[in-house]
């Protein structure tokens, strides 16, 4: 026999799957520390400095 669902109580719970998927992305992208994202915007900066001085002047 089939299971009966409500299908309001369906869709508001895939809505809050998406709304909670959507903040785990957000978090993921925005949630780091401004500590850790300058290291790793100096280290980048590092690199360019380092690849650039290693450049040939043509």
């Amino acid at each position: 026999m089939a299971r009966v669902i409500n299908l309001r109580t369906a869709r508001k719970q895939r809505d809050r799957d998406a709304k909670r998927a959507e903040g785990d992305a957000n978090a993921a992208r925005h949630g780091e520390a401004k500590p850790v994202a300058d290291l790793r915007k100096a280290l980048a900066e590092q690199d360019a400095r380092k690849l650039d001085g290693h450049r040939k002047d043509d």
